[in-house]
C-alpha cells in the first residue's frame, strides 16, 4: 500500500514578507519538505479580510461541532489545517504578545474545538505536532524579566491541549530594518544588530529547518 504524502500547513503571521518571521517559517517549511511532506503556506496579512472569534457558538451546535462556521479569509486556512499532519506558526512579538493577525487566527483555531464540557474538553480530532516560532527585537534572555516567557508558556500549553505537542522556538535580538540611520533610535547599536543578523540568524535558520524536518520524522 502506497504511503500517503504528509501535509504541513505553514502560517506566517507577520505583515512583513521575506523578513525575520517569514524567513524562519520558510526554512521550517523547507525542512518539512526535505522530510517528504507537502507544504501549504498562508500569509495571514495577505488573506481576504477576517476577524477573530465572533462568539456565535455555531461550532458548538451538533451539526458543526468542532468546526468554525464563520466564513471569511481564514476559512480556507482552518479547512486546510483539518487535513494537515503538522502545523507551523510563525509570529513576531508585538508589545509582548503575538501579532494581531496571529491572535485572531489563534482564537478561531482554538475556540472551535472547545466543548465547554468537563470531559472531553475538546471535540475529537487527530492531534498533530506544532512548531511555534516567535521573533522579536528583544533578546530571548530578557523574556522572563518582562513576562514574555509566561506568555509563550500560555500559548504552548493551549496548543498542546487543543492541537498537539508543540515545540517553541524563539529568535530574539532580530534586525528590525536594513537601514537604522533612517530613524532617530538611540537604544540600538546598528553594528551589533547587523552582526547578530550575520552570525546568529543563520544558526536560527538552520535550527528551524531541523525542527520543521522533525515534524515529519519524529
Amino acid at each position: 500500500m502506497e504511503n500517503k504524502l504528509k501535509k504541513v500547513v505553514a502560517i506566517n503571521a507577520s505583515p512583513r514578507l521575506n523578513w525575520n518571521t517569514d524567513i524562519l517559517v520558510q526554512e521550517a517549511a523547507k525542512g518539512a519538505e526535505e522530510a517528504g511532506a507537502a507544504v501549504e503556506k498562508f500569509n495571514l496579512y495577505r488573506l481576504d479580510k477576517f476577524s477573530g472569534c465572533i462568539s456565535c457558538f455555531g461550532c458548538k451546535l451538533p451539526k458543526n461541532q468542532g468546526k468554525c462556521v464563520c466564513k471569511d479569509g481564514l476559512t480556507p486556512v482552518l479547512d486546510s489545517i483539518r487535513q494537515a499532519d503538522a502545523l507551523i506558526i510563525g509570529t513576531p512579538n508585538y508589545l509582548g504578545d503575538v501579532s494581531a493577525a496571529c491572535r485572531a487566527f489563534y482564537e478561531r483555531l482554538i475556540f472551535q474545538g472547545l466543548t465547554y464540557c468537563k470531559n472531553p474538553a475538546f471535540y475529537p480530532a487527530a492531534k498533530i505536532p506544532v512548531l511555534f516560532i516567535m521573533t522579536s527585537n528583544m533578546p530571548q534572555e530578557d523574556y522572563a524579566k518582562y513576562g514574555y516567557a509566561q506568555t509563550i508558556v500560555r500559548y504552548k500549553t493551549t496548543l498542546d491541549s487543543a492541537i498537539g505537542p508543540t515545540e517553541v522556538f524563539v529568535c530574539g535580538n532580530t534586525l528590525q530594518v536594513k537601514d537604522y540611520s533612517r530613524f532617530n533610535w538611540d537604544i540600538f547599536d546598528p553594528k551589533v544588530k547587523q552582526a547578530q543578523r550575520e552570525t546568529q540568524f543563520p544558526l536560527d535558520k538552520a535550527k528551524v529547518f531541523q525542527l520543521g524536518k522533525a515534524l515529519i520524522t519524529q
